[in-house]
């Protein structure tokens, strides 16, 4: 398969501080990239106007709740689609505040890169450092600095140089490897869009240039095919009478004709018969297709079920993983879940908090007696039934699942199974008293 397709979407985040210019910044990418449409910009012009302003807000572009106007921050996860000639985006606009992390969780959970905005008066704080944790811990591949306001430091050299290499050095020590800053001024337009007249010792891409060849996506041959069965097909038709097919979305990898593939967690075996995409049989599929599965052999598969080709993942009914909490109703130890894992649903019970992280350090406190909104952790699981799940760092689709409170639905918790960061510091955990499995 071509890497073409792969690369021709770029879903990326953003996320900065308190008036680093994070929405001008947004407006000013989408309106130099001729992605407004007129009435939006009227619309922006007109609140400009009325709030005194001369110029147009492009902040207004993005910032849509009430409270963010009033206020001038961004509070929930704004979602912008746009395209040039050369590269379709999906952008999470995440906001900055402490108390919005899980919004920036949320945003930044599929993204392929994250812009993370500085003041280059203020330099790297830290809520600087919490983003580059956050991007860190979900395993974001690329990050862009992009030190913005530099006209109001007279678009000195040595100032940007200072930030970016001490943001470069704290992102490689949280095993963030490709960082490129950027230095912008979002008021005024100089490289976002169009290259700036007034850094000339500036010799790298502008914002949008780096988003339109920055290589994303990855060749889904070298990856294990991993595709969870969301629906089973028994039409029992007279045109179908033994037919059997296994529908759902290829998470990872390809999955070709006459590969031999695991079902998980039974361990049964069998060989891939046929694929079937829009209605006609294909050779192969290769994520994220939707396509239908068919078998060699008829084996009892049901919704939730994993084929997996290639090194399998071994199931599991203990899992081990960092959390990041979403709900105002706290996550404590003896806590009665749902897990969900891909198209698979099971029962859980929260053996331990192990530890919870803190984001601005990345220390870890122990003895920690649950998670609040916001909080960031490590987790002991234990399952009712077993699981197959990757490593978060090894696939983030198969990596991750979502913790459900029992009664009402909610979400309570996003997990990564695995360990948050490579280079973390050791814990200081102990070992909590075990509880009785209610599984």
């Amino acid at each position: 398969m071509s890497t073409a397709t792969a690369t021709a979407l770029l879903r990326f985040a953003t996320a900065g501080s308190v008036d680093d210019g994070k929405s001008t910044l947004v407006g000013r990418l989408l309106h130099d990239s001729k992605s407004v449409l007129a009435d939006q910009l009227e619309a922006v012009e007109h609140a400009s106007r009325s709030r005194g302003q001369e110029a147009p807000d492009l902040a207004l572009l993005t910032d849509g709740l009430r409270a963010e106007r009033e206020q001038g921050i961004t509070i929930d996860v704004a979602y912008r689609y746009f395209a040039t000639p050369r590269r379709r985006f999906i952008l999470a606009d995440t906001p900055g505040h402490v108390q919005y992390t899980r919004n920036m969780v949320t945003g930044a959970s599929t993204a392929e890169l994250a812009v993370v905005l500085v003041d280059a008066r203020n330099g790297v704080v830290e809520q600087t450092r919490r983003h580059a944790a956050v991007a860190a811990l979900l395993r974001v591949p690329h990050v862009v600095l992009a030190v913005n306001k530099m006209d109001l430091v007279d678009y000195a050299e040595p100032v940007f140089a200072a930030i970016a290499e001490e943001f470069t050095g704290y992102a490689a020590s949280l095993g963030v490897r490709d960082v490129l800053a950027v230095p912008i001024s979002a008021l005024a337009g100089d490289n976002v869009v169009e290259p700036s007249a007034h850094m000339d010792w500036y010799g790298g891409p502008t914002l949008l240039e780096h988003l339109e060849t920055v290589p994303v996506g990855s060749d889904p041959s070298a990856e294990p095919a991993r595709f969870p069965v969301q629906y089973v097909i028994r039409p029992q038709t007279e045109e179908h009478p033994d037919y059997r097919g296994y529908a759902g979305q290829l998470a990872s990898g390809v999955l070709r004709v006459g590969d031999p593939v695991t079902v998980l967690p039974s361990g049964l075996t069998s060989t891939v018969a046929a694929i079937d995409a829009l209605g006609r049989p294909a050779d192969a599929a290769w994520a994220p297709q939707s396509v239908t599965v068919r078998l060699a052999d008829d084996l009892d598969i049901s919704r939730g079920d994993l084929l997996a080709a290639g090194t399998a993942p071994a199931p599991s009914k203990d899992v081990e993983a960092t959390v990041s909490h979403l709900n105002e109703r706290p996550l404590r130890a003896g806590d009665k879940v749902l897990l969900k894992h891909t198209t698979r649903t099971v029962r859980a019970l929260v053996k331990e908090i192990s530890y919870r992280i803190d984001i601005d350090t990345l220390e870890q406190r122990s003895g920690a007696e649950g998670l609040n909104v916001n909080d960031i952790g490590h987790v002991k699981l234990r399952t009712a039934e077993p699981l197959a799940l990757d490593d978060y760092t090894d696939n983030r689709r198969t990596g991750s699942f979502l913790l459900i409170d029992p009664a009402d639905g909610t979400t309570l918790t996003a997990g990564m199974a695995g360990e948050a960061f490579a280079s973390a510091p050791a814990a200081d955990a102990t070992d909590a008293p075990d509880e009785e499995d209610w599984v």
